[in-house]
Formats: C-alpha cells, structure tokens, sequence
C-alpha cells in the first residue's frame, strides 16, 4: 500500500518505522517541531518533503492510498500564544481533504485529541457533546466536522483518533511542548525540581507510543465511513505518580516544585473509554511502568 504520512516526523515518525516494514511510505513534514533526524533508521526507505499541508494541492505526490493526516499543531500553549493556528489546523486540514477527494484516495486516518473532553466527568466517552474551551479543541472539533462533512458530500472515508496524553521517542526537538512524563524525566535526569501546576492531583490517561501506532494501523484494514475513536488505556495517573514513578527508575528522590495553577479552563482529568475501538480489537500493550522505563532508555543519553 501506498501511504502518505503528514507530520511524519514527530509522533509520526513512530508510525513511519513501523509502516515501512510493509507499505511504501511517503513523509510530508514542515519540520516545526520535528527532525530530520527521527527520521534516520528508516531515511532510505522513504520520500521525504519539506513543506505545508497547506501546499499539498501543488505537490505532485503520485498513486498514494492511504493519508495518515498528524500535521495538525499538537499543543494547547500554541493555539493561547498564537491564535491564528485555528486557521492554519483548519486549512491544512481542508486541504488534506481536498487533496484525497481529487486523487480518489481511499481513506484518510487523522489525529484529534481528548483535549475535547476538558470539563467533562471521565470516563470519556466519544459520544458526549463535547464543549469548546480553548483555541486548540475549536480547531480539533472543527477538523472533526470538516471530515464528516467530506464524507457527506464526496464519500470521503476517514476516521479521526482522539488520543489522549501520548508519550515516547522522539521528543526531544518538541522541546516544551513534549509530554509531561518527558519534561519530568529531562529535569529529573539533571537533579533539578519537575515543576507542577497546582497541586499536581491532577490526572491523565497516559498512552506510550507505540500503542498509538498500533491503533493507527489498525484502521488499514477496517472498513468505515466517518469514525472516531478514543486511543487511550482506560487507566489514569496523576502527575505526583509519575514524579514517584521516575525518581524509582532514576534512583533518585527529587521533590517537585508546585505552581499555582491559574489556567481556569485547564483539563484536570482525562480517563479514556476505549470499548468503541476495543470492538476493533485493539488492546493496549504497555503499563505506564514499561512505558517509563523504555522511556528512560531511550533518552538515557540525552542530558
């Protein structure tokens, strides 16, 4: 199969290593906030292009299949520090969408987020009237109808994944918009105080990465007109477990410093109900335990 993967080259690039093992694969990436370099063990097996979904219409990128649409800006702080990437989500999206209907494309798989779910009591489920609150979950909810509305009109087949806190390689160059459990490890590696807003009883559905790319590919097979599905673990943990659960991997025994927190639509409890894609046959592999402790293999050599 032929695949197209946006923002391929962050949490996607997961996802590349695995696909390329037996699909043609091809990584559309503006490299904002990945590398090059997560890209390295599979960079020979691959078309790589530097550019914007929202240029994709001018891109002559030949007999694709599939879209795996991850390009989409994956941090609440960047929508608050610059609002006008609504606009930008919103567009690459709509050219995503156009893209496939005009190239007869046979499904599009996307990424949205259980950022959608801020406010509501978990566990989450994918059929709750999910509330606005931030910049971030407007343009995921609107990318959302923008799928279903190209199903409606054009039968554009695609399913969107709500994951929820996704952590794992290849985060370094997102820098301070990684996953928490990363942050806190960068500091705890280096002696210095994990810096918690609140009073850090607040708690996520944490999901290791390759978990995530098991769900992505799952849909391959699976034959749907307009989904969406919760990738998650059904488990929640709150951030002074993971402080516990690093300083006993590390070895250390390091406090966190605690903020007030001053954010009022701030998201304190994410839980995810998986039983919709569980019908699929998706299990989660990884315990938060093994997940941190791959975790903490893989940036062992990064101070």
């Amino acid at each position: 199969m032929r695949i197209l993967v946006t923002g391929g080259a962050v949490i996607g690039s997961n996802l590349v290593e695995e696909l390329v093992k037996d699909h043609s694969v091809t990584v559309l990436d503006n490299f904002h906030t990945g590398d090059y370099q997560n890209l390295d063990s599979v960079k020979d097996q691959i078309t790589i292009i530097n550019d914007s979904c929202n240029n994709l219409y001018r891109l002559d990128i030949p007999n694709i299949d599939v879209i795996y649409h991850l390009g989409i800006p994956s941090s609440s702080p960047m929508y608050k520090e610059n609002p006008f990437l609504v606009g930008d989500a919103i567009n690459g999206t709509i050219n995503v969408f156009e893209y496939a209907k005009n190239k007869n494309i046979e499904k599009v798989i996307f990424s949205s987020s259980s950022s959608l779910y801020s406010g509501i009591k978990p566990p989450h489920r994918e059929d709750m009237n999910v509330r606005v609150t931030d910049y971030y979950t407007e343009a995921r909810l609107t990318i959302e109808r923008i799928a279903k509305l190209y199903n409606v009109l054009f039968g554009i087949k695609s399913a969107g994944l709500r994951f929820f806190s996704v952590y794992g390689p290849h985060e370094e160059y997102k820098k301070v918009y990684a996953n928490i459990i990363t942050q806190f490890l960068w500091d705890m590696k280096k002696d210095k105080s994990p810096v918690i807003y609140g009073d850090g009883e607040q708690e996520r559905d944490f999901i290791y990465v390759k978990d995530v790319v098991k769900a992505c590919i799952l849909m391959l097979d699976k034959d749907f007109e307009y989904e969406i599905y919760n990738v998650g673990t059904d488990t929640s943990y709150s951030f002074n477990d993971i402080v516990v659960m690093l300083n006993d991997v590390l070895h250390k025994d390091i406090r966190p410093t605690y903020i007030e927190m001053l954010m009022s639509n701030y998201v304190q409890h994410t839980l995810a109900d998986i039983t919709k894609i569980k019908r699929l046959g998706y299990r989660p592999r990884y315990t938060l335990g093994e997940g941190i402790n791959m975790l903490v293999s893989e940036y062992k050599n990064i101070d």
